[in-house]
Order: C-alpha cells, then sequence, then structure tokens
C-alpha cells in the first residue's frame, strides 16, 4: 500500500518524462558538439545566414529555442506554495545562502584562479578572461529545471523542491544582474548594464510572467489534474529539445575554437567541476549539521552545485555574441554538469540514512 508520505514525494509528471533523456543528456551534448562543429565546417553558409538574424544584440533563432527551453520550466512553478515554507525555514535558508552569498564568489575564485593563473601558460589572456566570464554567469544562476530531476532521483519532497526552485526564481530578477556585473568587474571584463538588462528581461522577467499567466488560466480552465497530467506531459520534451538544437548552433559557431584549441575545453571544466563538488558538500554538509530532513537536504544541496545553465547560455549571446569564450564557457558547464551532478546524487542516495526521516522530525524545527 502507498503511504502518505510516498504520495507526497511523488514527482510532477514532466519529471518523469525527463529523468530518462536528462540521464543520457551528456551523450546527447557531445553528438550536438560533434554535428554542430560538422555543420559549420561542412555547411558554413547555414550558421553565417543565421548569425545575421540578429535584432538588438539578440540572436532571433537562438532567443526562440532559448525561450522553449526556459518556459516549461517557469510555467510548473506554483508560486503559491511559498507560504508553506514557513513550516521548514532551514532547508530553504541553505539553498538561499549558498546560492547568492556564496556560490557566485566560489565560481569566481575557482575560475579566476585556474583559467587565469594556474592554466596562464595554455590558455592567451583575453579569452581567460572570456572563459571566466562565462563561470561567472553560471555561478550566478542557480538550477531551475533540471533541479526536479536531481530531486526525483533522490526521492526529494517535490513541494518544497518548487518553493526553493519559485523563490530562487524571484531573488534572480533582481540579483542577476547585479551579481553578474560587480563580479565581471572584479574580473576586468566591460560589460554594458543595458544589455544585461536586456538579458534579464528577455530571460527571465518574460517567461516568467508569461508561465503564471499561462498556468492560472490552464489551472482555472482544466484543472490542476488536466495540467500536471496532460499539458506538462505534453510540453515535457521542449526544454530538452531546445537545448539541444541550440548546442548545434553554438558549436557550429565554435567550431573553429574547438578543432584549434581541444585542451580547452578540459581546462575550461576542471574549475566547473571542483565549483561543484565544493558548493554540494557545503550545502549538504551544513544540511546535516542542522539535521534537516533528507528528502530536504538532497534537493537543497543539488540545486545549489547545479546551474540554470540556459540563461547562462542565453546570458553569454547576449553579452559576448556566440562565437565568444564565454557562450563556450556556458556549453561546456552544460557537458560538465550532468555526469557530475549523477555521481552527486548517487552519493546523496548512499548517505540518506545518516540524516533523519520524515517521521523523525517535527513539523517545525526548532
Amino acid at each position: 500500500m502507498t503511504t502518505e508520505v510516498e504520495e507526497k514525494r511523488e514527482a510532477p509528471p514532466d519529471t518523469k518524462e525527463m529523468g530518462l533523456f536528462g540521464r543520457w543528456l551528456t551523450l546527447w551534448v557531445a553528438l550536438c558538439i560533434v554535428a554542430g562543429v560538422a555543420l559549420g565546417q561542412v555547411f558554413p553558409a547555414i550558421p553565417g545566414t543565421l548569425s545575421e538574424w540578429t535584432v538588438a544584440q539578440v540572436n532571433l533563432p537562438v532567443a526562440l529555442l532559448i525561450w522553449a527551453m526556459i518556459f516549461p520550466m517557469m510555467v510548473q512553478i506554483d508560486f503559491a506554495s511559498i507560504l508553506g515554507v514557513r513550516n521548514q525555514p532551514r532547508g530553504i535558508t541553505i539553498t538561499l545562502v549558498t546560492n547568492w552569498l556564496i556560490k557566485p564568489f566560489t565560481m569566481f575564485f575557482f575560475a579566476w584562479f585556474f583559467l587565469q593563473v594556474v592554466f596562464a601558460p595554455f590558455i592567451e589572456a583575453g579569452l581567460a578572461r572570456e572563459y571566466v566570464a562565462g563561470a561567472i554567469l553560471l555561478g550566478a544562476a542557480p538550477c531551475t529545471a533540471m533541479v526536479f530531476v536531481w530531486s526525483y532521483l533522490t526521492r526529494g519532497d517535490p513541494a518544497y523542491t518548487l518553493v526553493q526552485v519559485a523563490l530562487n526564481d524571484i531573488i534572480m530578477l533582481f540579483a542577476f544582474a547585479p551579481i553578474v556585473l560587480l563580479l565581471l568587474g572584479l574580473g576586468d571584463i566591460t560589460v554594458p548594464w543595458d544589455t544585461v538588462f536586456l538579458s534579464v528581461v528577455l530571460y527571465i522577467v518574460i517567461p516568467l510572467v508569461a508561465g503564471v499567466v499561462v498556468r492560472g488560466r490552464l489551472v482555472r480552465t482544466r484543472g490542476i489534474d488536466w495540467f500536471n497530467g496532460v499539458f506538462m506531459k505534453r510540453l515535457g520534451p521542449v526544454p530538452m529539445v531546445g537545448l539541444l538544437a541550440t548546442l548545434v548552433l553554438l558549436f557550429s559557431f565554435q567550431g573553429e575554437v574547438i578543432l584549434n584549441n581541444p585542451l580547452h575545453i578540459g581546462l575550461i571544466a576542471i574549475p566547473l567541476t571542483v565549483q561543484t563538488f565544493f558548493i554540494f558538500a557545503l550545502a549538504y554538509g551544513w544540511a546535516r549539521l542542522w539535521k534537516v530532513k533528507h528528502s530536504v537536504a538532497a534537493p537543497a544541496a543539488l540545486i545549489g552545485a547545479s546551474n540554470f545553465f540556459e540563461l547562462a547560455v542565453a546570458a553569454a549571446i547576449v553579452l559576448f555574441g556566440m562565437h565568444s569564450g564565454a557562450a563556450l564557457a556556458t556549453v561546456v558547464g552544460v557537458l560538465v554538469e550532468v555526469p557530475v551532478m549523477l555521481l552527486l546524487v548517487r552519493f546523496a542516495n548512499r548517505t540518506r540514512d545518516r540524516f533523519p526521516h520524515d517521521d523523525m522530525l517535527p513539523a517545525s524545527p526548532r
């Protein structure tokens, strides 16, 4: 018989559909690298033509694909669920402090240290700064999509995960641009404020508002069961298809850089991997010290460790261009994140018994 706790932990319908595809995302990304590079080399007129479809520094084909990635994530957020966070404030405290007061700055440090200091003999200084810029964009955007996959795989509390994502989205509206500008300034990279603001409006504000409007209308007219069981199920594959199509375009533009500097892919991956393990260890260890139950602790740590790479890719394109080192660094972030996060999921599942279970804690922590 299914218990109430098991029913509460049941993942959203779209998570199940994304699960298998998400687990093999590294393979799909690798194939997109090959396909994109081949496209740029064999049919250079195609990426050349697409790159000209630009309005106000925004490439229209890429913008449409990125909206396809982001909108399905935004439409599933139930902002009314934020009220439930009052019962378990420790988990959300860990998530928010890690994501906004620690993660962006440690990402900047690791990227600067490895790419501009340790690997300085192997990477030209200007290109290294662009790679650091891409890492900064990754570090300033906490995960809002794949986190539902990580939460499901660790049997996390889906309602609480929604709360964490919703709060991160709200904070991102106001904090993403200032943090990015601050850290880019520290890295001696100058970017106009209006360009960053444009990326926030295009890839956070517009899809977030659209998601709230569409969700509200569909739930009122069709009901929550139809929304979760039919609409989100049909929408489930769209973010991944949009992501992979975007990567093909990106790598068609990045083909020459990759072919000329294959070593750079591995060098960029090192600080991104170190950052992921560091943030997870920090948040997961903090949750254990605070005796947060595992169904909250695991998603809280995994949200901090992973990135909203769709937004990072979009912002890198708007700020630096599709041919830039920053765009390449954000794409490497996609390639690195999935296998590393799956390792952390396995670790979280193996250490479940070190945390309190749902029936071992009162509703509100003391």
